[in-house]
C-alpha cells in the first residue's frame, strides 16, 4: 500500500515468472547500489532506483523494505514523489565519479581512444545527473 501523496505504485506484473526475474533484477541492482556506497566508481542513486522500480512491480515487501531504509529510503521516495535527486546527493554522486574517473584516466587507462570515450562517457553522466530536478537547491537569490 502507498504511503499518502505518493503517486500509486505500478500493479504486480501478472506473470509470476516475470515476477520473479524483477526480483531478481532487484536484488542484483540493490547489491551494485550497496557497493557504489563504498566504491566511487560504481554509482548508488541510479542502481537502487532501478532496484526499486523493480521491487514496484514484483514484490511489496522488498519494495517497503528499500523504501523505508534509512540510507537509501528518502532518495527514492523523492523520486517516486517529484522525480527529483536531493541537491546533496547529486552534488556528492557528481563530484565522486569525477574524481574516480579523473584518477582512472591519469594513472589506469593507456590507450588515449579509451581515456577519450571514458571521459566522454563521464562528462555525458554527469550533464544528465545535473539536468534531474532538485527540489532543494539553494536560491541564486543570495548571489
Amino acid at each position: 500500500m502507498p504511503e499518502p501523496d505518493t503517486p500509486d505504485l505500478p500493479s504486480l506484473h501478472p506473470s509470476a515468472t516475470v515476477r520473479w526475474l524483477l526480483v531478481v533484477a532487484g536484488v542484483v541492482a540493490t547489491l551494485l547500489g550497496i557497493l557504489g556506497a563504498f566504491l566511487p566508481v560504481l554509482p548508488t542513486t541510479p542502481f537502487l532506483l532501478v532496484a526499486a522500480a523493480c521491487f514496484a512491480r514484483a514484490s511489496p515487501r522488498l519494495d517497503r523494505m528499500l523504501t523505508q531504509s534509512r540510507t537509501f529510503g528518502p532518495t527514492i521516495v523523492e523520486w517516486r514523489r517529484h522525480r527529483s535527486i536531493p541537491w546533496r546527493t547529486k552534488l556528492t554522486a557528481i563530484a565522486l565519479m569525477s574524481a574516480t574517473l579523473a584518477v582512472s584516466v591519469a594513472f589506469f587507462v593507456r590507450p588515449a581512444w579509451l581515456q577519450a570515450l571514458l571521459a566522454a562517457f563521464g562528462v555525458a553522466l554527469a550533464v544528465w545527473l545535473w539536468r534531474i530536478p532538485s527540489r532543494d537547491r539553494p536560491s541564486r537569490a543570495t548571489e
